[in-house]
């Protein structure tokens, strides 16, 4: 087409690019280009071929990548390199080509079965997958169809682990039971080079069919009323147990305590029975009038007694409050009363010993006359 304006001249010539000596910088490009396509004939079009040419390799040549997304680069159809989220850049097609792949997204698959337990019992399982792209290269060309691959797996991997267990465990353990699943699925999508990654696997039901719901329902609240059984015999056991322990633990004390008392007060007994046969050794008779005494003591302080002189004479001893005196802590003498030998001891010189005093009137009750 040319460049004509009326008044100029009609020979069919280019016109002249305008000069404009006060324009800026881009009148001046654009009188460039004018002058550049201004020709008529073959050359317009080759310049015009050239330019289209330029402007597709400048766009096929510069790939925007989102943050979101990896880019895999074919150069001849063989993966050459990966390319990272920003600018990047890449030899024109045919030689290479850019497949992205969207790395961060979670998908979802779910889907409720049938599933044979251990037991041969029926039970309804619902799965839930979450997954993503962990490897662009590997969900493209490591397995034809990435995602399907993972759903198959996904369903041959909750078979697997609920045809190993038996229904109380599908129906009561399902996290365990799940995330058992999850570790071998994700071992099954690598050996199947899907370049996936599980995130998550749960199975948030299962239940028996609707056929023999009730019969599950009652097998249901036994186990609860066995497992509250169980913890209130748990809490009986551990409120009973530290009773029973702190019981026996105070008997074998006391034990200890009472055998230590009968081994010292033997061993006192042996060590004394060893002086008073050292100082029966050295003065029989001493050591027997001094035994005698003691063991008429020991006989006449637990009961109510009356001691008669030669004047005949009755002393009467209240040792009831004598006895209460020494409860209170008063010495043993306070309480004990004070009594002749002569007159208990018999004569071994003389044979009035029988008309030193009489006989007095014994006393009712408790009492004892002692001359």
């Amino acid at each position: 087409m040319a460049w004509n304006t009326p008044g100029s001249n009609q020979s069919g010539g280019s016109r002249p690019p305008r000069r404009n000596p006060g324009g800026n910088g881009l009148d001046a490009v654009l009188d460039q280009l004018r002058g550049l396509f201004g020709g008529g004939g073959g050359n317009n079009i080759a310049r015009w071929v050239l330019l289209i040419a330029g402007l597709w390799l400048v766009f096929n040549c510069f790939v925007l990548i989102a943050e979101q997304q990896r880019g895999v680069v074919q150069r001849f159809g063989q993966v050459a390199r990966i390319m990272q989220p920003g600018p990047n850049l890449k030899w024109p097609w045919p030689i290479e080509r850019v497949t992205k792949v969207n790395a961060t997204q979670v998908q979802t698959y779910s889907n409720n079965v049938p599933v044979l337990t251990r037991d041969e019992n029926i039970v309804q399982v619902e799965i839930n997958v979450q997954y993503r792209v962990s490897d662009a290269e590997l969900y493209l060309f490591g397995t034809r169809n990435a995602d399907q691959v993972l759903e198959q797996a996904a369903l041959s991997t909750m078979r697997e682990q609920v045809g190993r267990s038996t229904l109380d465990t599908v129906l009561g353990s399902r996290d365990a039971l799940a995330v058992s699943a999850r570790d071998q699925l994700q071992a099954s999508l690598d050996a199947y080079r899907t370049g996936l990654r599980v995130t998550e696997l749960s199975l948030p039901n299962a239940r028996p069919p609707e056929q023999v719901k009730p019969a599950f329902d009652d097998v249901n609240s036994a186990q609860q009323n066995k497992d509250r059984l169980i913890s209130e015999a748990r809490a009986y056991a551990a409120r009973i147990v530290p009773e029973a322990r702190g019981e026996a633990a105070r008997i074998r004390a006391a034990a200890t305590g009472y055998q230590e008392a009968k081994v010292a007060r033997a061993q006192g007994d042996a060590a004394r029975f060893s002086l008073l046969v050292e100082e029966y050794q050295n003065s029989p008779e001493v050591t027997r009038k001094r035994l005698w005494l003691e063991t008429v003591q020991d006989v006449l302080a637990g009961n109510r007694k009356v001691v008669g002189g030669d004047s005949r004479q009755l002393i009467y001893v209240p040792m009831d409050s004598a006895k209460s005196a020494g409860a209170a802590g008063g010495e043993r003498a306070a309480r004990q009363p004070v009594i002749d030998p002569e007159l208990l001891l018999p004569s071994e010189t003389s044979g009035t010993s029988a008309t030193r005093g009489e006989r007095a009137p014994r006393p009712t009750g408790r009492e004892e006359t002692i001359r």
